[in-house]
């Protein structure tokens, strides 16, 4: 038999957890498409920002968890827009755009779609990992500043903020930031985030828009 390429340890290491994983096991048995979407089963059933939601935008949506649960939860007749830098299959009630969430041309076709200035934004996107921890935690602290720069321009007043960080040092300065544009923002670690994994989330409730 011929053997095409070899695994490296940190891919088998992924692999083994990923087959033992209940979560991975539990979504799949339920029909979602990541384990990541307990994860904001945790946020929502804590803070309760999808149910009455009547725009929400989801931003690095991709493979699309987050998304599935969000047009289960959202209000009667409520708009979703996806967006993800990679392709993912079309998912009834959302709207998927492609493209980068910076992008202003996407953005207003995002705008434009939903009609209104969305009641929630969330983030779950990552950057690439590059194996050290701390230039992880920069690239992935510049990844939650463009979506919240992009929730600034995009919520309504008293709109919510999800998203991902790594513990490092930096997401304490872009917490004190949040906490001046919104009522309410907090760290939040979800039972269903891997004990091991360096990620946690900011939540933002009450969004100033004259802030």
């Amino acid at each position: 038999m011929k053997v095409i390429g070899k695994r490296s340890h940190s891919s088998r290491l992924w692999l083994h957890r990923q087959q033992k994983d209940h979560y991975v096991l539990l979504a799949k048995e339920s029909g979602y498409r990541s384990r990541a979407v307990f994860k904001l089963m945790e946020i929502d059933a804590k803070f309760h920002l999808i149910k009455n939601a009547k725009c929400v935008i989801d931003l690095g949506a991709a493979p699309g968890g987050w998304s599935q649960l969000l047009a289960q939860r959202s209000g009667e007749n409520a708009r979703i827009a996806a967006i993800d830098l990679l392709e993912f299959p079309a998912i009834s009630g959302v709207k998927i755009f492609n493209g980068n969430f910076e992008n202003e041309e996407i953005q207003m076709k995002i705008m434009e779609y939903l009609g209104q200035k969305a009641d929630l934004v969330a983030a779950d996107m990552a950057s690439a990992a590059s194996g050290h921890a701390q230039t992880d935690h920069l690239r992935q602290i510049n990844l939650a500043k463009g979506a919240y720069s992009f929730a600034k321009n995009a919520l309504k007043e008293g709109g919510s903020f999800v998203t991902k960080v790594f513990h490092g040092g930096k997401e304490v300065e872009l917490l004190r930031d949040l906490r001046k544009s919104f009522g309410s923002a907090r760290f939040f670690k979800p039972k269903s985030s891997r004990a091991m994994s360096a990620e946690i989330y900011i939540v933002a409730i009450g969004f100033k828009e004259c802030s």
